[in-house]
């Protein structure tokens, strides 16, 4: 394996200002199609899950443990970046400055990634525009931990690829497949190749309002295949994906209960646990 290249960055200059760059702005984030990773397990699992890796980032003149030491020597990159420790603090999201960070390559948003573990039937979540960095990270983490197939983001929301996204997944962004389906005639191709190869799908939407709803979640059939549409945070699902639902629902709340509705991420908790223990029952 070649040997990376090692830039020593010294001061804010043109490569400091492309970190930085990962770091805030989406824009530029896609015009170079990289963005910044930081802690340790999002590293081992981007690691572990084959992303492409085109930097390292390392503090100058601080020693490195072991697992830094083995990340440097194993990790395939084009270029390694030494900084300061002062950039390099100025860098970080932690308040313990990581000892290593990475710049990655994004994956293209192909639906086809998105895809059942051996011959379950489909689960997938669609989000659509998330505007809260923590839930979209939540959720992505739910999906990872209840063996979900992957999550479809549609409208304008918060970035995947966001330094806060990626940190709040802890790793699990690596490994659970996310494409963005921006026009609604590919979202509807992509259901109707579900439909040609499995049957049937269920598209289920959630709402706290009474109309043109089926029922609780829990009386829906989620053992077949099954994309949850989850809303927006403050205004739902938005009007031109409802008329993708097969059926609406809602989760019921304690009738002493005081709060109107779940977090977002709280509810798409609750959706996949229950087509989780759905399907294990049925096994």
């Amino acid at each position: 394996m070649k040997s990376p290249t090692l830039r020593h960055i010294r001061a804010k200059d043109a490569a400091w200002q492309k970190l930085e760059v990962l770091k805030t702005n989406r824009n530029k984030r896609y015009h170079y199609d990289e963005f910044l990773v930081e802690g340790v397990r999002n590293l081992n699992e981007a690691r572990r899950f084959g992303w492409t890796f085109s930097s390292l980032i390392y503090p100058a003149g601080t020693p490195l443990s072991d697992w830094a030491k083995d990340m440097l020597r194993a990790v395939k990159t084009k270029e390694n970046i030494e900084l300061p420790p002062a950039l390099m603090a100025e860098l970080s999201e932690k308040d313990e400055t990581s000892e290593l960070m990475a710049v990655v390559k994004m994956r293209p948003d192909d639906a086809a990634e998105i895809k059942p573990r051996g011959d379950a039937a489909p689960l997938v979540a669609l989000f659509d525009r998330p505007s809260n960095k923590g839930n979209l990270g939540t959720i992505l983490r739910t999906l990872d931990a209840l063996g979900a197939d992957g999550l479809i983001l549609t409208g304008h929301g918060v970035d995947l690829y966001d330094p806060e996204v990626v940190g709040a997944t802890m790793g699990s962004f690596f490994a659970m497949p996310a494409v963005r389906i921006p026009r609604h005639d590919d979202l509807a191709a992509y259901f109707d190749g579900l439909r040609a190869k499995w049957g049937s799908l269920n598209v289920i939407g959630t709402t706290s309002h009474a109309e043109d709803v089926k029922g609780p979640l829990w009386e829906s059939d989620l053992t077949r295949p099954t994309v949850f549409m989850i809303g927006c945070e403050t205004d739902g699902l938005s009007d031109g994906l409802r008329p993708f639902c097969t059926e609406m629902v809602t989760i019921p709340m304690a009738a002493t209960s005081t709060a109107s509705s779940f977090n977002v991420a709280c509810a798409a908790t609750v959706m996949f646990y229950e087509a989780v223990r759905q399907r294990r029952i049925t096994n």
